[in-house]
């Protein structure tokens, strides 16, 4: 199994994903399912990127930046 981080380009707005998969091919097949569920319905999807890819294992971690300080 590995962990996904992937940036996904909607018509209006761009956000990031965090899935876990076994391979390249399952994760960007389950996208369009997963954003369909959070945002009741599917958005216009106009672009995913596949950023970084790592095996998922105890203690794996991705940092999400966020353009807001707090």
């Amino acid at each position: 199994m590995f962990l996904y981080k992937l940036e996904v380009s909607l018509s209006d707005r761009q956000i990031v994903m965090i899935i876990m998969g076994d391979s390249d091919q399952e994760v960007m097949d389950s996208v369009e399912d997963h954003l369909s569920k959070h945002y009741i319905g599917t958005p216009d999807i106009v672009e995913i990127a596949l950023v970084e890819k790592r095996r998922a294992n105890k203690g794996a971690a991705y940092v999400i930046e966020c353009g807001t300080s707090f």
